[in-house]
């Protein structure tokens, strides 16, 4: 029997089985991290795998790298850039990509809302703990892109 995900579609049988794209913005307050909420055991779920990025399963012979993008797109709306974040090397994979402000989100029907948090309110609401892992290595890329950025502005005025 081939491995589906819960609304049947098939799963890549070799690794890696997925990928999640960690989304985040620049916020009045500092970085915010994309956080969407899992619509199919209601409104009032709050254990694993309740919040979560943009994420999901590689179909079979999916590119790794499509299957982010097509996942971010199917979930989200929002068509990035994405970057691969060193963290993801095995089963799944994680990359990261960087909003403009006024991103507008557009949620599939496996969500049922979403919200921006600050870097480790995000980590605080995901569960499993392997989630709130993808999160903070996403966010070290983030912080590096907003490093090299103040530098390249610097260098430029």
């Amino acid at each position: 029997m081939d491995a589906t995900t819960y609304d049947g579609q098939p799963i890549a049988r070799e690794a890696p089985f997925g990928a999640a794209v960690v989304v985040w913005r620049r916020g009045g307050g500092g970085a915010e991290v994309l956080l969407l909420h899992r619509a199919h055991h209601g409104p009032e779920h709050e254990g694993d795998w309740a919040w979560t990025p943009p994420a999901g399963a590689r179909w079979p012979g999916e590119n790794p790298l499509a299957c982010a993008r097509r996942e971010l797109f199917e979930e989200t709306g929002l068509d990035l850039p994405i970057a691969p974040v060193a963290f993801g090397e095995g089963d799944w994979l994680v990359f990261a990509a960087e909003a403009p402000a006024e991103a507008v989100v557009i949620l599939d029907p496996e969500h049922d809302r979403f919200e921006w948090l600050a870097p480790e309110a995000a980590c605080a609401r995901c569960a499993p703990p392997a989630v709130a892992a993808q999160v903070r290595a996403a966010m070290k890329v983030a912080d590096a892109s907003a490093v090299v950025g103040a530098i390249c502005r610097t260098a430029q005025a």
